[in-house]
């Protein structure tokens, strides 16, 4: 029996046939502003809806529990594992911490994220988009109060069509307050990221928290309220670029979710009758599953589209009705482009094209069900070979910048008016502001000693008594001294000309020095 007359082991008109039409259609491109068509998504089964809801679990876990994690610094510095104190300047996360001049690890966190980005399309499609993008997990969030408050979609469909009832006001009051409150939660949880925590929930509670702190929460509640519940789909389709951006990522051997239509066309919901008649039949049954279930209310049926967040609910829809109808599962499955047009060939009897050891050739000649394989050029090309590169090489640079950033900085500055003053004894002073950085979580006292200028000595505004070659300086954890220091030649052993020097600092426990090179500035008489 070949591809297209294989009869199901039950009538397909036994399957329910969804009321559902593509509200995104490739066939027909809607008007920009065309007005919405609210959608209203079936409750799909699977296996990728139950990865959706581990993706969901481990993500909003994340989110909501990251900021209460503890970790200990020491007795000077947060215990707060991950936070962004935006007031000290400091991102701390675990044992890590970075300083305002050290952002470019933060940067190269974001050029990480933007080639791994690149390097998930390019193989599997908007997979991002479709499992772990937080308006996909927040819409999902939102669905799932949905549907517990108002039922499925047939149920939900019904309920937009009923007038105004008691019952009804009370299912939407109840829907709408209960997505305030996760958006109230959202943005609750955000601001926990950028103070201490357990103090910041206390002084929300008891209205002592800075203003700033009740108007992000608002702001995030609001567009957390409005593009997870009432805007969904559309904030992925017209705000979002990445569905413009992603046709550049996609090439012809990178995983899709894709409507094997070789196999499914032409599609009938009485295959048995249209067989005896003598006409071919395919898998399809034509029961709109698949349009039902999708969250961006697209036929994948029409083929990829620029709507398509690869969540794969359409596979799992599809798969179901298969079972039943006693077809083999992957009518709608991930496939390549190159594949689909190697079966597409094969479908129509075009020999000529090699043939495809992942499909078995029917007793007739012809070629039974897709069988789904896995491909190693979908990994191994020369595109997700450069982004895997070059993701790896930004990782390992950061990882080497990590392990040998220093953890005390000196930074210089000299004075710009005066340059110098001639004291009356004929010596000339140069005045630099210095500041000593410590990273660590600890109070260490150091050692600033001026080089390479003979002669010079150095003094700290307002305490003649420091007066020297070099002097220890007390510098509190995780801090920054500010010092402004006068340095002295005597008129004796002034150079000729501006001279080049160094500051020198040290801590004497371990051997960690850091120096800073400036210039002495002498009167252009003594050039």
């Amino acid at each position: 029996m070949g591809l297209h007359e294989n009869l199901a082991k039950t009538d397909g008109s036994d399957i329910e046939r969804l009321d559902a039409s593509p509200v995104n259609s490739a066939k027909v491109r809607q008007p920009l502003y065309a007005p919405r068509k609210k959608i209203h998504p079936k409750r799909a089964e699977g296996k990728f809806r139950q990865f959706k809801w581990i993706v969901m679990a481990i993500t909003l876990g994340i989110y909501y529990l990251a900021p209460w994690i503890r970790w200990d610094r020491g007795d000077h510095v947060p215990n707060q594992a991950i936070l962004l104190d935006v007031a000290d300047r400091r991102f701390y996360f675990f044992f890590i911490e970075i300083w305002p001049q050290e952002f470019y690890f933060v940067a190269g966190l974001l050029i990480m994220a933007g080639l791994g980005l690149f390097l998930v399309t390019s193989a599997v499609g908007r997979a991002w988009c479709g499992y772990t993008c937080p308006q996909t997990v927040w819409v999902d969030l939102f669905l799932v109060v949905e549907r517990a408050i108002e039922g499925d979609r047939n149920a939900r469909i019904k309920l937009d069509s009923t007038p105004w009832t008691p019952d009804k006001i009370v299912k939407r009051v109840s829907k709408h307050a209960i997505w305030l409150l996760i958006g109230v939660l959202t943005g609750g949880a955000w601001i926990f990221y950028f103070a201490d925590a357990p103090t910041l929930l206390h002084d929300l509670v008891t209205f002592h928290a800075p203003a700033i702190a009740y108007l992000t929460v608002a702001i995030l509640t609001a567009t957390t309220y409005v593009f997870g519940g009432l805007m969904r789909e559309q904030v992925c389709t017209y705000m979002c670029p990445w569905p413009r951006i992603q046709g550049a990522m996609l090439d012809e051997n990178s995983l899709v979710v894709t409507y094997n239509d070789w196999r499914g066309e032409p599609r009938s919901r009485h295959a048995k009758k249209v067989a005896a008649a003598g006409e071919t039949v395919g898998d399809c049954v034509d029961c709109n599953a698949c349009v039902a279930v999708c969250p961006m209310g697209i036929d994948i049926r029409d083929g990829l589209q620029m709507e398509c967040i690869t969540c794969a609910l359409c596979i799992d829809a599809c798969d179901g009705v298969m079972d039943k109808v006693g077809h083999e599962k992957g009518l709608i499955g991930y496939s390549t482009l190159s594949d689909y047009t190697h079966n597409m060939l094969l479908a129509t009897a075009d020999y000529t094209v090699p043939i495809n050891p992942a499909l078995v050739r029917g007793t007739d000649g012809g070629f039974d069900k897709n069988v789904r394989h896995f491909r190693w050029q979908v990994i191994f090309r020369p595109r997700i070979i450069l982004y895997t590169v070059l993701w790896s090489l930004v990782g390992i640079g950061l990882l080497v910048a990590l392990g040998i950033r220093d953890r005390l900085q000196l930074d210089v500055l000299h004075d710009r008016n005066p340059q110098f003053v001639m004291e009356s004894d004929g010596s000339i002073r140069n005045g630099y502001t210095i500041k000593i950085l410590n990273m660590r979580p600890e109070p260490r006292r150091f050692v600033l000693s001026v080089r390479d200028l003979p002669g010079a000595t150095m003094t700290i505004a307002g305490e003649t008594w420091s007066q020297g070659r070099f002097f220890g300086v007390d510098v509190e954890a995780d801090a920054v001294k500010t010092m402004k220091i006068y340095v002295t030649v005597p008129k004796a052993e002034l150079p000729a000309a501006n001279r080049e020097f160094t500051f020198h600092v040290e801590y004497p426990q371990t051997g960690e020095s850091h120096k800073y090179k400036s210039s002495f500035i002498v009167p252009e008489k003594k050039r």
